[in-house]
Formats: structure tokens, C-alpha cells, sequence
């Protein structure tokens, strides 16, 4: 079957949110674009790489003579959203991602795919299976202005998760923490 591509070109929103409480959050990364909205879940590592990557191009652009994609050092404060998720139907979960920059619009590009659910090692499967299973990905064009505040609220959320330990640096549960370093 064709790639189902849930593509925003200049979306209305796009933010990575969260469900759950520290410790069992489940992070999202939330498009739309008038009625449509897609959800994908990310993996709390992805989203901050996601987040600090996209801050990485926009740092180089900016550095360039000129700066002639009038990238912001910071976000516009029009461009703000602490807005919580809407309500969150997932697509599917991320697995591969890829990250880009289109001079011709000044748009960095997001692209998701689902985890692959085939099982290499398995050799039952025909290879006709395969073809039968509906793919997609998530194609998500951001301003510049639009991409610095994505990144900004990603490591604002990713931070707000469970305090680390001062002495071992793992996460601290509300139930409390059995600290690995204080014992030996």
C-alpha cells in the first residue's frame, strides 16, 4: 500500500506535550492545521534531541552573514504556547525521525515515522505481508520563528519530568528513591 503522509505545511500549531504524570508520561508531538490533527508519540529522548537539533540549525543559520532567514535568537513572545495537548488520538509511535532545512520557504523540516512491528528474525512471514501493512509518516514544515518556539516549549516540557538525585543523577520517584551511589 502507498505511504499515508499526514503532511503540515504551514501548520496552525505544532508543540511536543505530554499525558501522565513524571515518571508515566507519554510524550506527543501534536500538529494541526485547521480540523486536522495529528499525534505521535515520541520517546522522551527523541523529543529532546528533536527540541535541541532544531535549535542547532536555527544557531547556524543565524551565524550566517546577513542572517538573511531572519532567524530569531529567541522565541517571539507572539509565538508562545503553553497550551495543554488537544485531545490526543496517536497515529502511531515514532521510530525513525529526520530533521531538514528548505532555504526556499526558511522552513525546517520534521519528518516521523512509525516503528517498524516486523520482526526481522522472523522468517515465517511472507514477504507479501509486508506490503498488505498500511505505512505512514508525519511531514511537518515550521517557520523559523514557529521552529525556535517548538524547540524552546520541547525543552521546557522534557525538563519538567522527575528531579534527578544530587548524588546519582537518576530520576527521584514521588514514592521516593533508592539512591545507587549513597550505598556504595
Amino acid at each position: 500500500m502507498p505511504t499515508r503522509v499526514h503532511e503540515f505545511d504551514w501548520p496552525d500549531r505544532a508543540v511536543v506535550g505530554t499525558i501522565g504524570p513524571p515518571g508515566a508520561r507519554t510524550f506527543y508531538l501534536q500538529v494541526r492545521s485547521g480540523k486536522q490533527v495529528v499525534s505521535v508519540a515520541l520517546e522522551k529522548q527523541q523529543s529532546a534531541l528533536l527540541a535541541e537539533k532544531i535549535d542547532e540549525i536555527l544557531d547556524q543559520l543565524i551565524s550566517i552573514e546577513g542572517n538573511r532567514f531572519s532567524v530569531p535568537t529567541s522565541t517571539p513572545i507572539e509565538l508562545v504556547d503553553n497550551d495543554q495537548l488537544e485531545t490526543v488520538q496517536e497515529s502511531f509511535r515514532a521510530g525513525a525521525m529526520s530533521l531538514g532545512w528548505d532555504p526556499t520557504t526558511a522552513q525546517v523540516i520534521i519528518e516521523a515515522y512509525p516503528m517498524s512491528d516486523v520482526d526481522t528474525d522472523d522468517d515465517d512471514e511472507s514477504p507479501l505481508d509486508d506490503d498488505a501493512q498500511d505505512t505512514e509518516m508525519l511531514l511537518v514544515r515550521l517557520p523559523v520563528g514557529t521552529a525556535r518556539a517548538f524547540a524552546k516549549r520541547t525543552l521546557e516540557v522534557v525538563g519538567a519530568g522527575r528531579p534527578a538525585c544530587p548524588i546519582c543523577g537518576y530520576p527521584v520517584d514521588p514514592d521516593g528513591h533508592t539512591c545507587t551511589a549513597a550505598e556504595g
